[in-house]
């Protein structure tokens, strides 16, 4: 066992030193086992699948660039977070974010909201790019549970923080690593990250608690989800509103509105279908929850109109979050269904 160790040490030095010199294909070799969880961990800092693609690369760059500052007093995986993390804080003061979009649905007037959203940037990430970045051992002091630490929920209300106490949160809760190596990434005080970390555990005390929802691929989900696939393909309001709980919860980043209680999401949803009769849906998943990619049958063909994620409680609907289609190259999804005829 300790030649084995020993040999994979060596392994990695001699990478390094190849990486150093200019050898891309060893700085890959280096990095790639890390690509996916500093995507994802990116992605819960800035709430935005295409802002994370880009802090990602710019990550990449600055390593690339800074190899011969790494030190090895850390781990090669610890200096990428710190790059990866001062990345993410730098894209959040700079504030470019996409804005919030105006309803622009023609021929339906969308219900007075119960609330306007405030983080217009929320896109969803897919589960495809899911696999590697959990295969990875999290640090004792992580308290959340992978699969919540991304689904939509958690995601928003991490977008509710201050950057720096949205940073601490990532790394210490979910990440689990220690106070001393968060105050080395952020360049800080071990006191500074306690002192963060608790405020920003007060802050997410205001958010929903927790949903508590079937197990993913079980009996249970399946059966929901196909009654919601039978309820929005024939437009059957009824069957729709039945599967929905008392304060379902239902926003439409980058649109601002958001509707809550089952009378007023069967409003929404009464105009839509009376609207546009006929929907066809494609099963996929996003943020570890299932998901659709919905179309709309037109004169013109089968076109997509968005991307909706479920959020489940029990055997009921209690969150329905519905994306723009512009999300679904992301997904592999197209653009555009091959016609039935």
């Amino acid at each position: 066992m300790r030649d084995e160790v020993t040999n994979v040490e060596s392994a990695r030095t001699d990478l390094l030193s190849r990486a150093r010199a200019g050898d891309g294909e060893a700085f890959r070799a280096l990095t790639e086992p890390h690509r996916r969880e500093l995507q994802v961990h990116c992605y819960r800092m800035l709430g935005s699948f295409q802002d994370a693609e880009d802090a990602l690369q710019d990550t990449m760059l600055a390593a690339w660039r800074g190899l011969e500052r790494f030190d090895g007093r850390a781990s090669l995986r610890t200096w990428l977070y710190r790059i990866a993390t001062n990345r993410c804080l730098d894209t959040l003061r700079a504030a470019r974010r996409r804005p919030a979009k105006q309803w622009d649905i023609p021929g339906i007037d969308p219900p007075q909201p119960t609330s306007l959203g405030e983080i217009p940037w929320l896109e969803p990430y897919p589960d495809a790019l899911l696999d590697g970045a959990f295969n990875v051992p999290l640090g004792p002091e992580a308290r959340y549970e992978q699969t919540e630490s991304i689904s939509l929920a958690f995601v928003t209300a991490l977008q509710i923080l201050p950057p720096r106490q949205l940073a601490v949160l990532i790394l210490r809760d979910v990440l689990g690593f220690r106070a001393s190596e968060v105050a080395e990434m952020l360049d800080t005080t071990v006191e500074s990250v306690k002192s963060a970390l608790k405020r920003a555990r007060v802050g997410l005390q205001h958010t929903p608690a927790r949903q508590q929802p079937p197990a993913t691929a079980s009996p249970a989900e399946d059966a929901i989800v196909a009654k919601l696939v039978t309820a929005y393909e024939s437009a059957d309001i009824t069957a729709l509103v039945a599967l929905l709980t008392d304060d379902i919860f239902m926003s439409m980043p980058p649109i601002p509105l958001e509707y809550q209680g089952r009378d007023n999401v069967a409003h929404f949803f009464t105009l839509i279908f009376d609207s546009i009769p006929r929907f066809e849906l494609v099963p996929t998943r996003a943020n570890s929850q299932p998901a659709f990619a919905v179309y709309r049958h037109t004169p013109t063909g089968t076109h997509a109109s968005g991307l909706l994620v479920l959020t489940l409680s029990g055997n009921r609907i209690a969150t329905m979050t519905i994306f723009e289609h512009t999300v679904l190259p992301n997904f592999a999804l197209p653009q555009s269904l091959p016609s039935s005829n």
